[in-house]
């Protein structure tokens, strides 16, 4: 005879064990997202040639120190931010909004621009990694995209500009971001999707970003 009791028992008790597992699962990946690492898309050509449109990339969390993940204050410190890092941040204007651009002033840093070219303290950025798509410069009366400053970067800041200078909207024309604005520094590229040609851009997988 059919012990109903035990049973059902055994139905509740197998229950018990998926929903506990799902639970565990769904608080690993929210605690991963929040303070270990998180997946980003590009949806913009700012950042040509080192991130494409329809590239996807993952971004470490932690490496700026651990945050509260309600108001952005560091925790745990670990470093700040270098010169030339691509990071991942809240929009200024907007913090609903997630831009990534690559680090170009630090706090106390110095900064101009003039005609095309980065300066840092009076000396011309090395290594720069910006792209000039066109030789037309625009003077400083008409647009900071060219000629811009100088300006003194704030403390627990950072300017930060695209690599692809004339297609991008950064701090020449919204400022500069707070350490507390940081997401995170992008490190990876794990998907990359060509939506014009309609296909995978293999190459690019697993791609570390400089």
């Amino acid at each position: 005879m059919l012990d109903i009791k035990k049973i059902s028992r055994k139905k509740k008790t197998l229950f018990r064990e998926y929903a506990e597992a799902i639970i565990i699962a769904l608080l690993l990946a929210l605690f991963i997202r929040a303070f270990v690492v998180q997946a980003f898309k590009i949806p913009s050509g700012s950042m040509i040639p080192t991130l494409l449109i329809g590239d996807h990339i993952l971004v470490s969390k932690f490496i700026y120190g651990l945050r509260n993940p309600f108001t952005g204050t560091v925790v745990i410190p670990v470093k700040e931010p270098e010169r030339l890092d691509v990071l991942v941040f809240k929009f200024p204007l907007n913090p609903s909004q997630d831009f990534i651009k690559r680090v170009i002033g630090l706090p106390g840093d110095t900064v101009e621009i003039i005609d095309k070219k980065v300066y840092i303290n009076g000396v011309q950025l090395k290594n720069d990694p910006g792209v000039i798509e066109s030789d037309h410069v625009i003077p400083a009366g008409k647009s900071p995209r060219d000629n811009f400053g100088p300006v003194t970067v704030p403390a627990a800041s950072v300017f930060v500009m695209g690599d692809n200078r004339d297609n991008s909207h950064d701090s020449r024309f919204w400022g500069f971001v707070d350490f507390q604005d940081l997401k995170g520094k992008a490190y990876v590229l794990y998907w990359s999707w060509d939506r014009d040609d309609f296909n995978v851009r293999w190459q690019r997988l697993g791609k570390v970003i400089h």
